[in-house]
């Protein structure tokens, strides 16, 4: 079983979530929270969305988003996550954001919630590596007019060890399944920043969100790439 990476905190750890039309608003919204009030305690963090243009983009339910930055402005990032939600069919053939990711340096991790990984898949990123994806259908997805999203993950990227655990955590790309796993993809950012254990406890005390956080935080999964195992072997 591969170690939980041994850190130490990064000061100014930058998260930039990309925002799409009908991106699902939980999915965006639950990671940029925990960010929020975890600057409560620590003003260094940074939480901020990026858009193909600097202009207002419409959510799922007509929820509009003003972004921070474009990908001309290329924003320095720690992270960069994308949600899921049903405009994820559009934006895995969106070949400007797979070079805006593409031209990200190899160390900013990249992260996604929900159906957000079908874009990582699509590119084959996850290719030798594991992953999740939602594993809960709505009414169409569980139909024979539909596939439940982890299932499709795995039609996507047949390469990638699918899994079911609620984050998974494959190096530079990490994944998390649900749409409220937002929540647990915040968090577990806040601990590839290397902050401590019970410093990230405490915010999520403080979000009224203790008894959830203690149980989803043994729901995650440290799948080392198969080059870091090889190192590890040698050794």
């Amino acid at each position: 079983m591969a170690q939980v990476p041994v850190q130490t905190a990064k000061s100014g750890f930058r998260l930039g979530i990309y925002i799409f039309k009908d991106a699902e608003i939980v999915d965006f919204a639950a990671p940029y929270g925990v960010f929020s009030v975890a600057r409560r305690y620590d003003p260094e963090l940074d939480v901020f969305f990026v858009a193909e243009a600097l202009r207002p983009v419409q959510a799922q339910a007509g929820f509009t988003v003003l972004p921070n930055y474009s990908f001309n402005d290329a924003p320095a990032m720690d992270a960069f996550l994308i949600p899921g939600g049903f405009g994820t069919r559009q934006e895995m053939h969106n070949r400007r954001l797979f070079s805006y990711i593409e031209s990200l340096p190899e160390t900013t991790l990249l992260t996604s919630v929900c159906t957000g990984s079908w874009i990582y898949a699509r590119m084959g990123l996850l290719d030798g590596l594991a992953a999740t994806n939602r594993k809960e259908p709505d009414r169409l997805e569980s139909s024979s007019l539909g596939m439940v999203p982890l299932d499709r993950l795995a039609k996507l990227a047949p390469k990638c060890r699918v899994s079911r655990a609620r984050v998974v955590d494959s190096g530079r790309l990490v994944t998390a399944g649900g749409i409220a796993a937002g929540m647990e993809m915040g968090f577990h950012l806040l601990r590839r920043a290397g902050y401590a254990e019970d410093w990230i406890a405490d915010i999520a005390r403080t979000m009224e969100y203790q008894a959830a956080y203690d149980l989803y935080r043994r729901d995650v999964e440290y799948a080392t790439p198969p080059a870091t195992r090889s190192l590890e072997i040698i050794g």
